[in-house]
């Protein structure tokens, strides 16, 4: 049992509850209430965590964990857990001197966005008491809390149930519970928060207690509601089993195994139906969208879904381009990004193909095909960024402070990867939309020919049997980056329409597994590169600098094993070795980490520890893309 491995129970609008196995809070992110104000932004934590302790005969126990500076566990609950389960949501077993056992879980409703606790005894019979003390701030979930005279301590109690306002700007916290409430304002201090230590940012914080809970566990099984839309039902029993059996319906319903960790990331936007690109600290990000719901969505058969999010982002067309996120402040568009509108292009063509094969009928294609053309014709126009058709069909892109494609760490004023000229995934991705923009217009038929020719003219590398990371490098007409990067497999697998086939797809494929490939996904860079960083740690800087400089990104083993698959044939036989060598570090990376999800990143060098985000959109939804096309899809050629 790997107890600082995380959990993550999501609500519908981009809040979430997350927090150990082990109980003790290691991000300031960990939280029992942390909601959306502006879905999927906007978020603000609410309730924190709870102190929580058991009596009986034999004496007084904690069952939960708090660490404080300078580096002090206090109390010790992690001590008593036996057992942990993760399915269908989160459930903790303690056992207790004397024999007592109880049993603590933990759900989030998505009909609701509350947060659900209950906690019953088993194994010995007599009196049994249990106390909870919630512990409260009311702040953005990037920021921390210090303790402060404004911070309104006062309880409103109405019967079972109690409000709680900390902060005027900030929606109230309702609470129900079968128990009895103390009044008993209180502060928490000096809370260390490990991973935010060892991120280099700070990770001291000061939590507020109203109160206490007191529950009977000799008559009852205890419950306590948490949320932040006011109390619905005054029988807290009642209403939070209805939620229960809601939630356990449509866990147990699901089709696919992933669909639950897979609804984690689809939300309800305040601009429509969209996927955070990642829990905890992620929103909606265009490029994550669009890669991350061809397995998501997709790969487990949510075509409404896929077809309001493409309906969505459909409408936010602008100069050919759409936007990489949204500003959490303000809401504002950022068009600063040259991938994102072209896997749009690309998710809107398998929205399309998987909705034929299902024979859905989607809302509006028109709609689709409007704003691929839009993308196409504001790229051949000439966009932001130097965004802009070239002469060889190919696009060239970027100026010099901004980061255009995915790999697009900054540090202050220093782009570390800033493949000014033509990526080589971005002229994969634009033969691509040429190609798909067929099905509604033979007018790029040309360009897509001219394309076509000049990639495979003037991107295999020679020396080395793969194919330059970026050529025209600053613009300059002959400059090529040869470093060995992962992007270069998009010419083969990952996206519909390879644009490299035989040997040269063959040797593209086995640079790639010979320099890059890692059991949890491609390094970003080749080993034996002067530039390479083997582990991503440390603070903001060290860990920009690592990002895609050898980092191992774990959403790339999707056009790996697709282009893998591709050279080397669709037989069961060539199948049956793909899962054999590539699924089985993946499957068990479900069991660490983020439970049921994909981290985002892991280091380059054995044992590639996982970092970065736990819960990775992209990389959850490319698992689950390939572990599709192992069982039953066909990654063909496709003409």
């Amino acid at each position: 049992m790997d107890l600082a491995a995380e959990w993550l129970e999501a609500d519908a609008q981009g809040g979430f509850a997350s927090g150990t196995v082990g109980g003790e809070r290691i991000r300031r992110y960990h939280a029992l209430l942390l909601v959306a104000t502006h879905p999927p932004g906007g978020r603000v934590v609410l309730v924190n965590g709870m102190e929580a302790w058991v009596t009986t005969p034999s004496g007084n126990y904690p069952i939960t964990s708090q660490r404080y500076r300078p580096d002090v566990v206090y109390p010790d609950g992690w001590r008593h857990l036996t057992n942990f389960l993760r399915d269908p949501w989160p459930n903790w077993r303690f056992v207790l001197p004397g024999g007592t056992e109880i049993v603590q879980e933990l759900f989030v409703s998505r009909e609701t966005s509350e947060t659900v606790l209950r906690w019953w005894r088993e194994g010995t019979s007599g009196p049994c008491r249990l106390d909870v003390r919630p512990l409260i701030s009311g702040r953005d979930y990037h920021a921390l809390h210090r303790q402060n005279p404004v911070c309104n301590l006062d309880s409103a109690v109405n019967g079972p149930s109690v409000t709680w306002r900390p902060y005027p700007s900030l929606p109230q916290i309702a609470a129900s519970s079968n128990g009895d409430y103390h009044v008993e304002p209180d502060w928490y201090r000096n809370f260390l928060y490990t991973a935010e230590r060892d991120r280099g940012l700070d990770c001291v914080e000061d939590l507020a207690s109203p109160g206490r809970f007191t529950f009977d566990l000799e008559q009852n099984r205890a419950v306590l509601t948490l949320g932040s839309r006011g109390v619905v039902d005054t029988d807290a029993e009642r209403h939070s089993e209805k939620l229960a059996e809601i939630e356990r319906g449509r866990r147990d319903g699901a089709a696919s195994p992933f669909f639950a960790a897979a609804s984690c990331y689809v939300v309800d936007g305040s601009r429509g139906t969209t996927v955070v690109a990642g829990c905890p600290w992620f929103t909606d990000w265009g490029r994550d969208t669009f890669i991350a719901m061809r397995g998501l969505l997709l790969a487990t058969g949510r075509l409404a879904e896929a077809d309001a999010i493409l309906s969505t982002w459909s409408g936010q067309v602008d100069q050919g381009m759409l936007p990489n996120r949204f500003s959490e402040s303000d809401g504002a568009a950022e068009y600063n990004t040259v991938d994102a509108p072209l896997w749009f292009v690309v998710a809107v063509e398998e929205f399309l193909r998987t909705a034929s094969a299902a024979a859905y009928q989607p809302r509006d294609e028109a709609r689709l095909a409007r704003a691929v053309q839009a993308i196409l014709d504001g790229f051949a126009a000439g966009t932001r960024h130097r965004i802009a058709l070239d002469t060889d069909g190919l696009i060239r892109a970027g100026e010099t402070g901004l980061q255009l494609t995915w790999m697009d760490a900054k540090i202050g004023d220093h782009v570390v990867t800033p493949r000014i000229g033509k990526p080589v995934e971005i002229q994969a991705l634009w033969i691509n939309a040429l190609h798909i923009a067929g099905r509604w217009s033979k007018s790029w038929a040309a360009t897509e020919r001219l394309a076509h020719a000049a990639f495979q003219a003037r991107f295999p590398n020679p020396e080395n049997g793969g194919l330059f990371d970026v050529v025209d490098v600053d613009h300059q007409a002959g400059e090529n980056d040869q470093r060995i990067r992962p992007n270069q497999i998009f010419a083969i697998g990952g996206l519909p329409y390879p644009v490299l086939e035989s040997d040269l797809a063959r040797g593209v494929v086995d640079l790639v597994e010979q320099k890059l490939l890692t059991p949890l996904g491609l390094r970003s860079l080749a080993p034996d590169d002067a530039d390479y960083v083997p582990h991503y740690r440390g603070g903001p800087a060290e860990r920009d600098a690592a990002y895609h400089q050898g980092t191992v990104w774990p959403w790339l083993i999707g056009p790996f094993v697709e282009g893998w698959l591709r050279v080397h044939g669709q037989s069961e036989t060539i199948k049956a070795e793909a899962r054999a060598r590539f699924m089985p570090p993946l499957l068990a990376h479900l069991e660490t980490a983020g439970l049921g999800h994909v981290s985002e990143v892991a280091d380059g060098d054995p044992p590639h520890t996982p970092g970065g985000c736990p819960f990775q959109a992209w990389s959850l939804g490319e698992l689950i893309r390939v572990q599709r096309m192992l069982d039953d899809d066909q990654p063909q050629m496709r003409e």
